[in-house]
């Protein structure tokens, strides 16, 4: 539902995605350029966690500049959640990337995830006059309290 919600949102521009349960890809695929990673972590499947920390040590550290992001299913749901939001934000904060939360039940609060996806993607891709990834992250970064080990 949400990579529809995102092909809609990306009228102008050509887009491939491409969903992995797991990292490494196979290294014998002809496939475009990567500009964004988004990793997935259903709040209601430990194993979702679990996948997603074994797959980063898979992913080259410039990517971390920016062009990596997780994205949290399930997040209207807390009571149901198997992984405690802390848990997914502490990740997300070790590995300097930007968090989204996401109930895909609300169909509003899906197509603002898709919306602010889109935009990261576009700005990761180049698609962006002025703005890189790493200004991105900066921004980000500097509209969240700062974590305590910054203090």
């Amino acid at each position: 539902m949400l990579k529809e919600d995102c092909a809609s949102e990306l009228k102008i521009f050509s887009f491939f995605s491409h969903l992995a349960r797991s990292l490494p890809l196979p290294s014998d695929v002809n496939r475009p350029r990567i500009d964004l990673i988004m990793f997935v972590v259903n709040l209601h499947s430990k194993y979702s966690l679990q996948n997603v920390e074994e797959s980063l040590r898979h992913v080259d550290a410039t990517f971390f500049l920016g062009k990596v992001g997780f994205l949290a299913m399930g997040a209207g749901q807390e009571s149901h959640c198997s992984i405690h939001r802390n848990t997914v934000t502490k990740l997300a904060n070790t590995y300097r990337s930007p968090l989204f939360f996401c109930d895909l039940e609300r169909e509003g609060f899906r197509a603002t995830v898709a919306q602010r996806l889109v935009r990261m993607l576009q700005i990761c891709a180049g698609h962006v006059p002025g703005v890189s990834a790493l200004n991105l992250l900066s921004l980000l970064r500097s509209s969240e309290n700062p974590a305590p080990e910054d203090l």
